[in-house]
């Protein structure tokens, strides 16, 4: 069960007033990641996140979580769930500890040490029995998250987690988000319209357009520590060299396809290639001042994927 998907979502569409805001869905969320779900405005990103936490019934279709379908196990699907569909609520005349003391006893096994645990998973020991209404906006996102992780779920859902956070808060919910998925394994699910955060947030983003799967991009943050199959890997690298026009000639020679550019030159290799190349144009007398990636961010694959559509 460990490499199974801790979601699938199986052909779901959903159909509202005769209109289909999700399309013949279908998305595997991985065990053990930060999983960043995108789209344009209207895209069904919302609509995909209520319906995995049963907020809103699925016209066609299936979401198993844990391999419990939401439809026809609900109560076994969502016990798996941890979940913040737009602002966390809280009592705010309680404090942040009174407000999980709470909470805990209508959780089955929770216990004041895993209060505890939550708390200082997300860093919230020095403050914990303050009054929620003493809170910043970004506290009170934390101590939801302490909430919605109390029992231990195999997925946690948030919806725009990061709305009116200031960069401070931004910074501290990714670090803690990504500590979670690191130390307990949970399976984070997360929809964002800040694409630069979800960048250094995410192992993985699925793109979704007009309710339908479009691309699923990894990010690389959970990849192997080894290394391996890296020498076979071709990309696009740039050669900085103070002779890019010479550079350019001699390439062409030697049977590579390049293009000059202002300081360098920049043709597709794998690592091998690109090893043989440097030591070619270092023999021709051509100095090498680096080797890159030629890389692009997340937001220009995104309007590339979506042709510039915005995120909500």
């Amino acid at each position: 069960m460990e490499n199974q998907p801790v979601v699938r979502i199986q052909g779901v569409s959903k159909v509202i007033g005769g209109k289909k805001l999700i399309d013949s869905l279908t998305l595997d969320i991985p065990s053990g990641q930060v999983y960043g779900f995108l789209g344009p405005n209207g895209a069904g990103k919302t609509t995909t996140i209520r319906m995995i936490v049963g907020l809103m019934s699925i016209t066609e279709g299936d979401i198993l979580i844990q391999g419990s379908s939401i439809k026809h196990e609900f109560e076994e699907a969502i016990s798996h769930v941890g979940a913040i569909v737009e602002n966390p609520e809280m009592y705010k005349f309680l404090s942040g500890y009174e407000n999980l003391l709470h909470y805990a006893r209508m959780s089955p096994g929770v216990s004041k040490a895993r209060i505890m645990e939550a708390v200082e998973l997300v860093g919230m020991e020095h403050r914990i029995h303050d009054k929620v209404k003493t809170y910043s906006l970004g506290m009170r996102q934390r101590l939801g998250v302490a909430q919605a992780i109390l029992h231990r779920p195999k997925l946690l859902v948030l919806d725009e987690p990061t709305n009116g956070l200031d960069p401070q808060g931004i910074r501290e919910l990714r670090d803690y988000l990504r500590r979670l998925s690191r130390e307990e394994g949970t399976t984070v699910f997360v929809s964002s319209h800040l694409l630069s955060e979800m960048e250094l947030m995410c192992d993985t983003v699925a793109v979704i357009q007009q309710g339908r799967l479009i691309d699923v991009k990894e990010l690389g943050h959970s990849g192997k520590a080894d290394g391996s199959g890296g020498a076979d890997q071709v990309q696009e690298t740039v050669f900085e060299v103070n002779a890019p026009a010479a550079a350019q000639d001699l390439l062409v020679s030697l049977g590579f396809s390049s293009r000059a550019e202002e300081n360098g030159v920049v043709l597709t290799v794998n690592r091998t290639d690109a090893a043989q190349v440097n030591a070619r144009l270092v023999n021709h007398g051509i100095a090498v001042y680096g080797i890159r990636p030629v890389t692009r961010s997340l937001e220009d694959q995104f309007l590339e994927m979506t042709g510039g559509g915005r995120i909500d």
